[in-house]
């Protein structure tokens, strides 16, 4: 990643990095949103599966919900937008739980939290980043990886920010999901978020939320949406066709060296060592090492 294109396209946020499309201006004022106790906010670190839970939580039919933009996408004037929002609200970002606004916290608003394996989730990061143009470029998968493990990357590190969230995944307004079960038995994942929000949905319109959401839709319809300037779920992103690149459980295992393999658990261990969320995520690894890389049929 060169020094140059760094501190254009990234600043530095209560020792964080963000995308210049959060402007300082808008993360001095998150406390000062005004939640609606109605309000879903869908929560990753990037690359987790963000959109497609925000494809998901769309295709839910008479939910009378609306997707806005992340809430730290964008600059003061964000707020008075989603004012304007008439329905519930359903709100993405990447913030760690320290970072979300109080009113959100304070009114219990239903929160959504989707996790993925950290490999998986540096591989597609990497590729984000070599292809974003509102990132600095980065030379190598090694070089990046070294980023991503100091945690100077956007959002910071996946450690701290998975940690900061699963000290509140028992709370009664937190639902924690895991990317690798949403890919494994889909429906079940679907009915965890439809009685989670409340909302009644039958075998059949379960049946069309899973067509509409499978990774090969979403990928054919991102050219046409990529062409309306309000669907915009991830603060990273400009154009959506850079979103779907493979949406594969275990591609890591294509880019780690043995090496990279073991300073990553090493380091993982040392972080993750009292984590639940740790342990599964370490489950869902060495289930899929024993199968082989599965890419899971989109259908």
């Amino acid at each position: 990643m060169s020094s140059q294109s760094q501190p254009s396209l990234l600043h530095k946020y209560m020792g964080i990095f963000f995308s210049t499309m959060s402007s300082e201006e808008l993360l001095d004022s998150l406390n000062f949103f005004d939640a609606r106790e109605d309000d879903i906010f869908l929560v990753s670190y990037p690359k987790s599966g963000t959109h497609w839970l925000a494809e998901v939580i769309e295709n839910i039919p008479h939910a009378g919900i609306t997707l806005t933009s992340p809430i730290e996408l964008g600059d003061i004037s964000k707020f008075e937008q989603l004012k304007m929002v008439p329905k519930r609200r359903a709100i993405p970002t990447h913030l760690n739980y320290e970072m979300l606004p109080v009113t959100v916290k304070q009114k219990q608003c239903k929160i959504i939290y989707i996790v993925r394996n950290p490999k998986d989730t540096a591989v597609s990061m990497f590729h984000y980043y070599r292809d974003n143009p509102n990132l600095p470029s980065t030379e190598t998968w090694a070089a990046f990886l070294e980023l991503f493990l100091k945690g100077d990357v956007v959002y910071g590190s996946w450690f701290d920010h998975v940690l900061s969230w699963e000290e509140h995944k028992n709370d009664k307004n937190v639902l924690f999901l895991f990317y690798e079960e949403m890919k494994k038995d889909f429906v079940n994942s679907l009915k965890k978020i439809t009685a989670f929000l409340g909302i009644d949905v039958n075998d059949s319109e379960m049946a069309k939320i899973a067509r509409s959401t499978s990774f090969s839709e979403m990928k054919s319809n991102a050219a046409k949406e990529n062409c309306d300037p309000n669907h915009v779920i991830c603060a990273l992103t400009s154009d959506r066709n850079l979103v779907f690149r493979k949406g594969v459980v275990g591609d890591w295992i294509n880019y780690f060296t043995p090496k990279q393999n073991r300073v990553f658990d090493e380091l993982f261990t040392e972080k993750m060592r009292n984590s639940e969320v740790g342990r599964c995520l370490k489950e869902y690894e060495q289930s899929q090492t024993q199968e082989g890389v599965c890419a899971v049929a989109d259908a």
